[in-house]
């Protein structure tokens, strides 16, 4: 067994018989397990992680080893295959702890409360808060609000520039802290995989491993044929672009859980019979958790909208056509830069951006007679009709338009591929003739030189880019042909390096996309032209060591204008952005011209932005290809875009009700939990475990800076096999697996993220933040508490006036989630057992850092270990008696939850009615119904409580 995979004992299709007496004899003999019980499997001793009851009634256990053997190694066992002995806590038996200052003690209490999952009841954030991010409670939102639902799913439609993925650090660690996030899926756009990898790890410490075709290829190479690759790894990071194709992975997706599955852009996936669609609807049924994050949720429609909400929840809207803000707010967040509960926040680490700058290009006399051969030939012939035939033969001269705003030489490549569609019957055509005579133009335009390029050169240096500059500047093209002719260009007209100059573009290998956005983000990095297609115009963060961007041609989209900006204006931007576009115009009234286009497109956006941080809603069809054809439409037709396009104001409804329907302005504050912790910070209780839990300190070279929290170690074998599911560059660039380097002080490790991006040769930090899910936490855990004996609790000689018994209660709903759970202190043993807190008892007893053990419990020992049966007994029935009051709320939530559900049932078959009501509707409906009421039922306290002894403090020869 690895300590990194998940351990299951698989079974053939030729054993089902013999399956079937094990799952009946395992329905009669089997015992109540809780999480946090000490289980016994296969000779070796386990704690159990989670419990889980699966479709066919057996309890499917998550545990990881205690004993030597299998010491941190995960496994997965089923009742029905193995026979699975709970360690009886009334047989706990009590053991003095000898260690210096009660170190043992000390971690074992630390790790049992660290490795106790917070309960569902509990919706506060618990862990989230402490990453390493400024904290800002509009970032608290989503997570908050996915916890407070019948299950952990949100659609995060923040505006671009808020923080989305540091909203899905927040949640994930919110969702591992209550043990509902060990297996992960992350599937993002590929251009920011590494990016959003690197977010997650440096800012919380949650590893993924990046999957791109080529990782998945490795991992097969590694596995038996048989053996699932998404298995392999509990985290990983995968692209759409690999995974969009559902027919290729079906299976293997189709045949693994998630606890959590993470859509980024996940407006790609809403219009039915895509394969995009496809692939959510598949991975929704294959998690628990579900979190969807984009800037641009919907593409204008209610029905496809209401696609988006259907995979969080399926009972949230009963008529796709109709449906308020009340329906889909429990499960829906926006907002935007200027939201009530955002401005306030945000201000003072985000520059606002300028108005935009339009700089108006002459062209020259070779490209005004393309122009002219445009207008009069193909936009606005004196016959009225183009030389165009076939499909697409309206929006076709505009196409090529476009394509000559763009460059020369992107119109040529158009006309090439018209011309290579066409029959060769056709070579005498008109339209072939226009197009050959519209490329010859083109072809003397583009030996002349282009206007724009000369415009560009004269605004780069005005903004300070060229030879011995440390200016950046992103510059965007819709065409790659553009692109590379810009890049040859640009090195050889500024006598800027080939390193200086580099692409962006869809058609890159997914290690060169990589490696030009880490570069970008580099201080020490040569590059400073960065030549983009859309492509990256989604959810890179290009604003670190940039503020400038050039549209050297606009896409007629507000979609996507407001996309490209978002690059450089969001938040951490500390400099104001400046946006520009070069726009072609002409003296010659008559003659169609950028001018004008690109000064309405930039003005709308720019206002939208301010006012709703939504651009989309301005056409309101919410999809970028529909948006370009309805501007060359209302072109075509002559209209004018400043009375034909919407203001902000003038949305209608639905737009309204998407871009501030999710706002949740009136809420109170998002409850945030106290840290719970018997050390000072986590870098001390580090420092305590690696001197307690190595066989051998001095061998691990410890090295300690009170000032800056920061620890240094060399990396024990059984810490460096969890640290393989790293990313591979970080492991590669820092080389943790020999010497790690730790801090748990948010300033020093900033510090040191800032100092990667301005004189590294890579954007991994030498220093890792110690967030509350960092790997080396939860090892140091682990081996704590490995440290006693099966079905041991240690012994404490404190200034007490009577013995204390320590206790863990928990109770577990019929899904193996605590729902319950109560650390107990217990004294008046055995005939008035009061229950008070661990934390107050030991605070009192001063068992704490730097204690004093002053040893002599033996005698003890000896007359109190009959009375832990006795305090067992006592703490189980604490519990029972605060069952009410703590899971009231739970039980609260839950009523609601029933109601709502009654209420969908109602309006869908009255929807269903209305259609018609075939049969197969109403299945549907009860079917639906049926799976949500079940998951209802399944969330309160189940079963009995799991409650044993964890330590006992006795009076010190001092006190007696």
């Amino acid at each position: 067994m690895s300590s990194q995979h998940d351990v299951s004992r698989t079974v053939s299709a030729s054993g089902s018989a013999h399956v079937a007496e094990l799952f009946r004899d395992s329905e009669k003999n089997e015992v109540d397990i809780a999480a946090g019980s000490q289980i016994i499997v296969r000779d070796e001793e386990w704690l159990v992680r989670s419990v889980r009851r699966t479709a066919r009634g057996e309890l499917r256990v998550e545990a990881t080893g205690a004993s030597e053997l299998v010491r941190d190694q995960d496994a997965v066992f089923y009742s029905s295959l193995d026979a699975i002995e709970v360690l009886d806590p009334r047989h706990t038996k009590l053991i003095a702890d000898e260690s210096p200052g009660f170190r043992s003690s000390r971690l074992w209490l630390e790790s049992l409360l660290r490795q106790s999952p917070t309960p569902i009841t509990d919706t506060r954030i618990v862990a989230g808060h402490h990453g390493l991010a400024d904290s800002m409670e509009y970032q608290l939102r989503p997570a908050y609000q996915a916890l407070s639902n019948l299950r952990p799913r949100i659609l995060i439609g923040d505006a671009v520039g808020l923080g989305k993925t540091l909203e899905i650090g927040i949640l994930l660690t919110e969702l591992i802290k209550r043990g509902r996030g060990d297996r992960i899926l992350v599937v993002t756009p590929r251009a920011v995989l590494e990016q959003f990898q690197r977010e997650m790890w440096t800012r919380y410490s949650i590893p993924l491993v990046r999957l791109d075709s080529d990782g998945i290829q490795k991992v097969r190479q590694t596995l038996p044929a048989t053996r699932n690759p998404f298995s392999y790894y509990k985290r990983v990071i995968v692209s759409i672009d690999t995974l969009k194709n559902p027919a290729r992975y079906r299976h293997h997706l189709s045949g693994h859980r998630w606890d959590v599955v993470v859509i980024d852009e996940c407006h790609n996936l809403i219009n039915k019979g895509t394969q995009n669609n496809e692939l959510a609807r598949l991975l929704a049924r294959q998690t628990d958790a579900l979190i969807l994050a984009s800037a641009t949720p919907h593409n204008g429609k209610r029905e496809s909208f209401a696609e988006l909400i259907g995979l969080l929840d399926p009972a949230a809207i009963a008529d796709p056509k109709d449906y308020q803000a009340s329906d889909i707010e429990h499960l829906y967040v926006r907002r935007h830069r200027n939201s009530p509960d955002v401005k306030l926040e945000v201000g003072h680490r985000w520059a606002p951006r300028r108005d935009p700058e339009i700089i108006p290009v002459e062209p020259t006399p070779e490209e005004q007679a393309v122009l002219e051969e445009l207008t009069y030939a193909w936009l606005r012939p004196a016959s009225g009709q183009a030389p165009v035939s076939g499909r697409g033969k309206t929006l076709f001269p505009w196409t090529l338009f476009k394509a000559f705003l763009s460059s020369p030489r992107a119109l040529r490549e158009s006309i090439r591929r018209r011309l290579k569609t066409l029959s060769t019957q056709d070579d005498g055509s008109a339209e072939v003739e226009a197009l050959r005579r519209l490329d010859g133009l083109a072809e003397v335009a583009e030996r002349r030189g282009a206007a724009k390029f000369d415009a560009l050169l004269k605004h780069l240096a005005d903004i300070g880019v060229g030879k011995g500059s440390d200016t950046r500047v992103v510059v965007f093209s819709e065409r790659i042909q553009t692109l590379e002719w810009l890049r040859d260009e640009l090195r050889r007209k500024l006598r800027l390096p080939d390193k200086a100059v580099q692409l962006l573009h869809a058609q890159l290998n997914d290690r060169d996309v990589q490696q030009v956005v880490e570069d970008f983000a580099l201080e020490a990095s040569p590059l400073r032209i960065l030549l983009a297609s859309d492509m990256a115009s989604e959810g890179l963060n290009l604003h670190r060591q940039c503020h400038q961007l050039v549209h050297y041609d606009l896409p007629w989209s507000f979609i996507r204008i407001q996309q490209r900006n978002g690059r450089i204006d969001r938040y951490l931007q500390e400099h104001e952005p400046r946006i520009t576009a070069l726009a072609l115009t002409s003296s010659d009234t008559d003659t169609v011209s950028d001018l004008r286009v690109v000064t309405k497109l930039l003005e709308k956006e720019h206002a939208a932005n301010q006012a709703l941080g939504d651009a989309g809603a301005l056409l309101d069809v919410r999809d970028a290809d529909l948006e370009e054809d309805r501007i060359m439409e209302l072109l075509r037709q002559g209209k004018d875009l400043a009375t034909e396009i919407n203001d902000p104001e003038e949305v209608n409804p639905f737009a309204a009700l998407i871009a501030t329907g999710g706002e949740h302005a009136d809420d109170p504050p998002v409850p945030t939990a106290p840290r719970s912790t018997l050390f000072d910070d986590d870098d001390n209780f580090l420092t305590e475990a690696l001197h307690e839990i190595t066989d051998n300190p001095g061998a691990l070279d410890i090295h300690r800076d009170e000032d800056t929290d920061l620890l240094a170690f060399n990396t024990p074998a059984d810490l460096a096999e969890r640290l393989k599911d790293l990313p591979d560059s970080y492991l590669r660039d820092r080389e943790v697996s020999s010497r790690i380097r730790v801090s748990a002080q948010r300033r020093f490790s900033e510090q040191r993220l800032a100092k990667a991006r301005v004189e590294g040769k890579t954007l991994w930090p030498d220093v890792s933040y110690l967030a509350p899910s960092h790997p080396v936490l939860e090892w140091a855990t682990s081996r704590a508490l490995a440290r006693f004996g099966r079905n041991q609790a240690p012994v404490m000689a404190a200034p007490v006036p009577e013995p204390v018994f320590l206790t863990q209660a928990t109770w577990a709903n019929s899904l193996g989630q605590p729902v319950l759970t109560r650390w107990g202190a217990i004294t008046g043993l055995p005939d008035e057992p009061k229950v008070g807190d661990l934390r107050e008892a030991l605070e009192r007893a001063g068992l704490k850092e730097h204690a004093r053990n002053p040893g002599g419990v033996a005698g003890w020992i000896e007359r109190l270990q009959s009375f832990v049966p006795a305090a067992v007994e006592a703490a189980t029935e604490d519990l029972r008696r605060h069952r009410d009051e703590v899971e009231g709320d739970l039980l609260e939530r839950l009523d609601e939850h029933r109601k709502r559900l009654s209420r969908w049932e109602q309006r869908a078959l009255f929807v269903v009615e209305q259609a018609g009501g075939s049969a197969r509707s109403k299945d549907a409906v009860a079917s639906t119904r049926d799976e949500i009421s079940e998951l209802i039922d399944s969330l309160a306290a189940a079963g009995e409580p799991f409650v044993r002894v964890v330590g006992l403090i006795v009076p010190d020869r001092r006190t007696v």
